[in-house]
Formats: structure tokens, sequence, C-alpha cells
């Protein structure tokens, strides 16, 4: 086995095995949608920077939001796109374990920024009068730096676990891009230590906030029903919702992907779930942020207003 561990310099990667015309179609298809994703992200960041009403910490999160969504999706559709006109799918080994790294710490960037997101409903929600006192901006900067650098750090030990390992082929990827689970699978050496990482950090990073998140919406869910006004419960239950939307969408989808029995997902399904979080949540948060955000909404339609006034 020694004789064959050699220096990968590129994988190959297989992505969705269809005819040339379906490639084409889903080219088009997912250039626009990749196009939505990032003009919609871009209103959202450009909404909060250019409206002072929307300078608050919920605001500020969700411009981090923005940005992870923006990263995520640019991190691997592009090469998706390019790889389903291109005969040749391959990609180099640097930049290969750069997209799983960048991949993994945009991921569990978003985890943490959903968790930010809601306790800072939850302060908002239940204790008012301590608001701007417990979600101070240096709290939110703290907050926002931490969710940041926990995602990256965890990114950098699935990353040097991958470099400690031989490759010595078969060097195709099952996949449309670098996802940690199909890079292991062409590793010639046992993954067990990767695979118990993944699950631990799984349970870490999805399990554990998933649970922080339940447990905030829970306590909001009892305190907007003690509201008295009928239109302050509207208001807070249409910015919970919103939030609840976006976790449901991202966390389901991972916990199936990292958590469920690999046996009762076969790969082409896994793509699609991959798939599914990489490119249509990235799309899909600014959608139900704005459809759901009076807030939002105002926002945009002043910005409209300036621009057909001037």
């Amino acid at each position: 086995m020694t004789e064959n561990q050699t220096w990968v310099t590129e994988f190959i990667l297989r992505g969705f095995p269809l005819s040339p015309n379906l490639q084409v179609f889903l080219f088009g298809l997912f250039s626009l949608f990749y196009s939505f994703t990032l003009l919609g992200n871009s209103v959202i960041l450009g909404l909060i920077w250019l409206d002072s009403r929307l300078h608050t910490p919920m605001y500020f999160f969700l411009s981090h939001l923005a940005i992870v969504d923006i990263a995520y999706a640019s991190n691997n559709v592009p090469k998706m796109l390019a790889n389903l006109l291109n005969k040749e799918k391959t990609i180099s080994f640097v930049p290969c374990i750069m997209q799983t790294f960048l991949y993994m710490a945009f991921a569990h960037t978003e985890c943490l920024i959903l968790v930010m997101m809601s306790y800072d409903r939850y302060v908002a929600i239940c204790h008012p009068l301590h608001y701007s006192v417990i979600m101070s901006w240096k709290v939110c900067t703290i907050q926002a730096v931490t969710s940041w650098a926990c995602g990256s750090l965890l990114a950098l030990v699935h990353v040097v676990l991958i470099l400690r390992l031989p490759f010595c082929g078969p060097l195709e990827i099952n996949h449309f891009f670098c996802e940690i689970l199909s890079v292991l699978k062409l590793a010639c050496a046992d993954t067990r230590l990767n695979q118990v990482v993944i699950f631990a950090a799984s349970v870490f990073i999805l399990v554990g906030p998933l649970c922080l998140v339940l447990v905030s919406y829970s306590r909001i869910l009892f305190a907007i029903l003690r509201i008295q006004s009928g239109e302050g419960r509207r208001k807070a239950f249409s910015t919970c919702s919103s939030h609840l939307c976006v976790v449901g969408l991202f966390f389901g989808s991972a916990i199936v992907m990292y958590m469920a029995p690999k046996s009762r997902h076969p790969e082409e399904q896994q793509k699609i779930l991959s798939l599914f979080y990489s490119l249509f949540n990235p799309m899909l948060n600014p959608l139900i942020y704005s459809l759901r955000n009076a807030e939002v909404k105002g926002a945009l339609r002043r910005a409209l207003g300036k621009e057909r006034s001037m």
C-alpha cells in the first residue's frame, strides 16, 4: 500500500450523471437560482446598510446570515455550473480541500448565527425592558465574532484530519463538489476517527443549537400568547415564524444528511440534499425574510421611493 500512497494532484467530480441536454437545462436553471441567491441576499444587505431603522441587533445578525449565504453558495455552485458544461470535471487537490474547509466553516457559522438570532428574539420578546442592556452592540459583536471563529476552527479540525489520510485511488468523487463524506470515501486508510469527529461535531453544531433554538421559541411562544395587543402579537409571531422557517429548512436537511443512517440515503439522494442547502436554502432565506417581515418590506418601499424621487 505504501507504494500506491502518492501525492494526489487532482480529483474528478462526477456530479449528476445526466444527458448533455439535461445538463444544459440544469445549468440555466441553477444559474438562475444562483443569481436570485446573490441578488436577494445583496438586497437584504443593502437595505440593512442604508436604512437606519434596521440598525438593530436582529438585522445585524440577519446581515451576517446574508453574508454567510452568499459565501456558502459561491463556494460550491460556480464549480458545479462549470462542470455541467465541461467534459473534464477535474478539481485540483488544494482547491478541493479549500472547498471542503470553506463549506464546513460557512455551514457551522450559519448554525451558530441562527442560534444568536433566536436568542435575540427571546430577549426582545421575553425581556423587552432589559433588551438594550443584554443585547448591546458590544455583546452582539462578540457573539458574531465567536460564531465565525468557532465555525472556522471546527472546519479546520476536519481538514487537518483529512490531510493526514493517504489517497491512493480511485480519485473520482461521487458528488458535485468536495463534500467531506464523499472525499473520505477515497481515502485508503481507516477513517473511523474522521467519522467520529464528524458525528460529534454534528451533535455539537446541529443538535445542541437546535435544542437551544427550540427552548428559546417555546419560551417565546408562551410570551407571545400573553401579549394583550393583537397587533403586537401578530408582529412578534410574524418575525419569529420567519426565523423558524429558516431554522427548520437548514437544520432539517443538515441533520438528515449527517446524522441519519447512510443506508437509508443513497448517494444520489445525498447529492440532492446537498444541493438543497447549498443552493435552495441561501436563495429562500431572503425571500422568507422579505415576504414575512413587515420592517424589511417597509425598508424596501422606502428605498424604492427614494429612487423614484431622485
